[in-house]
């Protein structure tokens, strides 16, 4: 019976990685000839072909695609016990990695990761703002521990816990029409350019939860990530923006903008942290979203 190896996997990986068996040879520290070798060997092993060559090319057959997917699945798994068991060894917990899929709330994470590595010296912190990631499959491919979403999905082996509720509001600057409105109606967005982060309309609670349902797009529909260059366009009357109240109060002391409320009931978002229930006992994690649990709701309507 054949076994497969983890060399196996590092070395389908590789090549799918780098596009030719020399340049998967050399960041496998190995030689060609070594690598073209084992090659033969696994399909030897395994009794079908993994690779078909087109030129200098080599491509997967449907077995080298199932096998290549194994690989991306397990590999990263591995070295993250590794990394882990070295930090064990070296007197270390380990290093809590937070994916981020909710562009404002890096500003509220700030908040959390303070008191979290105080209370944990032993635990590091490591942000990844891939605001444009797919934070489902990180979280299933051990690339982070835990992902900040305001859109949770149902996955097994996924858990995902409430962590704050707030309000999205329209934020307007000084001279703007809708600056003393108790609130704002979709049609009157009609003639706004409406600045966003990146993110797929689908996934914008403006759009999916107050314009679309009426059938109102903006004139213009400006994408910006940086969450300072929003307010800035937005004060200087370049636009309107969609963001937390929170943050709108938050930031007032440096720009000139005003919350609006979206339609008269406003539209109510929750933030949620996502994790694998494979660690929903690992001391560190549970502690960090207990203190996100603890911390002051963000729902003021002020």
């Amino acid at each position: 019976m054949s076994t497969i190896e983890r060399s196996h996997l590092e070395i389908i990986r590789a090549i799918d990685r780098y596009g030719s068996v020399t340049a998967a040879a050399e960041s496998l520290y190995v030689t060609q000839p070594a690598l073209s070798h084992s090659i033969r060997k696994l399909e030897e092993l395994l009794g079908l072909r993994i690779w078909t060559r087109e030129g200098r090319h080599l491509r997967l057959t449907q077995g080298g695609e199932h096998l290549l997917s194994v690989a991306n699945r397990l590999l990263p798994q591995l070295e993250r016990a590794e990394l882990q068991l070295q930090q064990y060894a070296e007197g270390e917990r380990g290093t809590l990695r937070i994916g981020m899929e909710c562009h404002p709330c890096y500003q509220w994470l700030l908040k959390i990761a303070a008191p979290f590595l105080k209370a944990w010296p032993d635990t590091d912190l490591d942000v990844i703002q891939k605001f444009q990631f797919g934070g489902i499959d990180a979280l299933y491919g051990y690339d982070i521990d835990i992902l900040v979403t305001p859109d949770p999905l149902k996955k097994q082996g996924l858990l995902f816990v409430p962590v704050f509720d707030y309000e999205q509001v329209l934020v307007v600057g000084k001279d703007h029409r809708l600056k003393t409105a108790k609130h704002a109606e979709p049609e009157q967005l009609s003639e706004e350019t409406l600045v966003t982060y990146p993110v797929s309309i689908d996934r914008l609670d403006v759009f999916s939860r107050f314009l679309t349902p009426a059938g109102v797009v903006p004139k213009r529909h400006k994408l910006i990530e940086t969450t300072d260059i929003i307010l800035q366009m937005v004060e200087c009357g370049r636009g309107v923006a969609a963001l937390p109240r929170w943050l709108v109060v938050e930031q007032q002391s440096r720009f000139e903008i005003f919350p609006v409320r979206l339609g008269k009931k406003g539209v109510d978002k929750q933030i949620f942290l996502g994790f694998r229930k494979s660690d929903s006992n690992v001391d560190y994690i549970d502690a960090f979203v207990e203190m996100a649990r603890s911390g002051k709701s963000l729902t003021e309507r002020r």
